[in-house]
């Protein structure tokens, strides 16, 4: 039977994607929930995984290629891959045997030579930078007696607005853990102690079990497709205490769901006393300490909240003209420059006009003093897994729209990877946050301190409009400017917006500056 691989149904906002990375190719084995490809818009990176187990017929759309939506982009036939896992399982087998008796003779070799473990390192925080006072251990990806190889990431670091992987420096086997999960830490504290050198055997007489579930859950666990993920967090169920049968050790929506059952059938024999009626449904709770990321998101919100005179202001804007313009020149802008021509490189550009006629917007108090800036660095709104950043943007007027666009998707690959730096947040005199792309058709921005004014780009939605006389349907999307009444009065707010307005419906403003 043969499946049709498709795009996803993207946002109204985003007319079009790009294949990113294909993980696999035609003719390979995948199985059910398995990642097959990674399709990117303007602002986020979406997973298409297999619907079922089987086979990759066929490729139709190589990496690089623009797509649509619900667009066919390869072929793949059902089922087909129990055989040939039956075959991997049995020449696995065949290896894991060939493998205990390798390690049985590494073992011997060892004691007749007297061969010993090699030196000890101190596995330290990374430099911090000066603006960060300490960090907190977020994650553990190892523990101790596990055997690691070199530059795999130990552990996550979390500070205010960045996470940073601390790496193994060797092969060898992670002797102890002196900071746990969720302890503050300062600039280069040892936070574990790391054996160099030691051999696959050696790390196997300290720990045999742990060893091959660590090997399992370090390669795994990140690889969870988007739907186990998101079950195992419904169901508030530990990755770690449900037994994978896929490829590797996948854990896979089944296994999900036989764990489940099973701890339901277990329940339900341990009970000694006859039932008693109790509401129907789930009911659990889980409860997870805020991030320090989390908890400056929240300072911050307040802080704005509470110390500006805020405001907002909307208008909205007919998107017809930038949508036939990208249209038009579409496939020339990408093969001159190598990147898509998006929406956002418009709405920057638009935007630092407007900041040019009206520096009030592009200004910020300081005490008792009104900051003008002569420069235009524009924060751009960026959804992470770990929450909302705002990564600066700088000189936006000296940057063309390619210019733009490599620099926002530069941003934007940056904060999904969590390889965000200090340098690439701080700064920023006035933010654009899109909504659109996840269909807000209105919202209210709150401003990101210290800057004046914000802007919400929204969702595109054709709508009936009076045009001379006339009802057309158009391409409308709403605009909200949130600003701080104290520095920014009300013709400032209304002249900007409107000028935003003016230069997205009229495109060749932004050309002939008028």
């Amino acid at each position: 039977m043969t499946i049709e691989i498709k795009v996803p149904v993207l946002p109204e906002s985003v007319a079009d994607a790009t294949i990113a990375t294909w993980h696999v190719k035609a003719g390979d084995k995948v199985k059910r929930d398995q990642n097959l490809v990674d399709i990117e818009t303007d602002k986020v990176v979406l997973e298409v995984v297999a619907p079922e187990d089987g086979v990759i017929g066929e490729i139709l759309d190589e990496e690089g290629a623009t797509v649509m939506g619900e667009q066919v982009i390869a072929k793949m036939e059902k089922g087909g891959a129990d055989s040939s896992n039956d075959s991997e399982k049995s020449s696995d087998d065949d290896s894991d045997s060939n493998d205990e008796s390798d390690s049985v003779e590494k073992e011997e070799v060892t004691a007749k030579t007297g061969q010993s473990d090699g030196p000890e390192v101190e596995i330290k925080v990374p430099v911090l930078p000066e603006s960060v006072a300490d960090a907190t251990i977020a994650a553990w990806h190892v523990k101790p007696g596990d055997s690691v190889s070199r530059d795999q990431n130990l552990v996550d670091i979390e500070t205010d607005k960045v996470v940073l992987e601390v790496v193994a420096p060797n092969d060898g086997v992670l002797s102890s853990i002196l900071a746990d999960e969720g302890a503050t830490v300062t600039a280069e504290e040892v936070i574990a102690k790391f054996k160099e050198g030691a051999s696959e055997s050696q790390a196997k007489s300290g720990s045999s079990d742990s060893s091959s579930k660590s090997e399992s859950s370090s390669e795994d666990s990140d690889a969870l497709s988007p739907s186990v993920r998101r079950l195992l967090a419904e169901k508030g169920i530990d990755a770690s205490s449900v037994k994978g049968t896929g490829k590797g050790g996948r854990i896979t929506k089944e296994d999900v769901e036989k764990h489940l059952q099973n701890s339901s059938k277990d329940s339900s024999k341990s009970a000694d006393a006859p039932a008693v009626s109790v509401p129907s449904g789930e009911r659990s709770e889980k409860r997870v300490p805020m991030t320090r990321l989390r908890k400056t998101i929240a300072n911050r919100l307040l802080e704005a909240k509470n110390s500006t005179a805020m405001l907002t202001t909307f208008n909205e804007v007919n998107m017809k003209p930038i949508m036939d313009l990208r249209k038009q020149y579409q496939e020339s802008f990408e093969k001159r420059h190598g990147i898509r021509l998006g929406f956002m490189s418009f709405y920057v550009k638009a935007v630092t006009e407007a900041l040019k006629r009206f520096p009030e917007v592009n200004a910020s108090i300081d005490g008792d003093d009104i900051v003008y800036h002569n420069y235009f660095d524009i924060s751009i709104a960026v959804s992470t897994p770990r929450g909302l950043v705002t990564p600066v943007l700088k000189d936006t007027d000296m940057l063309g729209m390619a210019g733009v666009e490599k620099g926002i998707k530069e941003l934007a690959l940056k904060g999904r990877d969590g390889k965000l730096s200090m340098a690439d947040l701080q700064g920023g005199n006035f933010t654009i946050t899109n909504g659109g792309v996840f269909g807000s058709l209105m919202s209210t921005p709150i401003i990101n301190p210290p800057q004046s004014a914000i802007l919400g780009m929204h969702k595109i939605q054709d709508r009936p409009m009076a045009v001379n006389g006339k009802v057309e349907i158009l391409p409308m999307m709403y605009l909200a400017l949130s600003y701080d009444h104290r520095i920014v009065d009300g013709k400032e707010s209304v002249g900007f917006l409107v000028t935003v307005k003016e230069m997205l419906e009229d495109p060749t403003r932004l050309l002939l500056d008028v």
